[in-house]
């Protein structure tokens, strides 16, 4: 039997995750619930792989965090170059992995831990 695994971002700023998405990785979005008035859930295409966002205002920003996105992309320089105007946080420079894979730690507007990668 197979399965597909759909990470989901729980946020109270559904908007503002949106945004730094789209922004950085060019997410699209191709659904939303209810489709009119605020949203309580966003499915966002990122290359081949689908992220849903989930709006929950008394959700606590800051809690521990036992998971993190990974995002493969073309050029980590380049996205790195665009984390902190989106709103999100750089926790240090991009470096060359001996497994061949160059990897820029950083945060979303929400906190949440995300890996820039790409293949050397």
């Amino acid at each position: 039997m197979s399965a597909t695994i759909q990470p989901i971002v729980v946020t109270p700023a559904i908007d503002r995750l949106l945004a730094f998405y789209q922004g950085l990785l060019g997410a699209v979005e191709t659904s939303r619930t209810p489709e009119e008035g605020p949203p309580f859930f966003i499915n966002l295409r990122v290359g081949d792989s689908d992220l849903g966002l989930v709006s929950d205002a008394d959700v606590e920003l800051g809690t521990a965090q036992r998971m993190l996105l990974s995002v493969a992309v073309a050029d980590v320089n380049e996205r790195v170059g665009q984390v902190e105007g989106l709103g999100g946080q750089l926790l240090g420079p991009a470096t060359d992995m001996p497994w061949g894979q160059r990897v820029a730690h950083i945060k979303d507007p929400d906190g949440n831990a995300v890996n820039l990668t790409q293949a050397l």
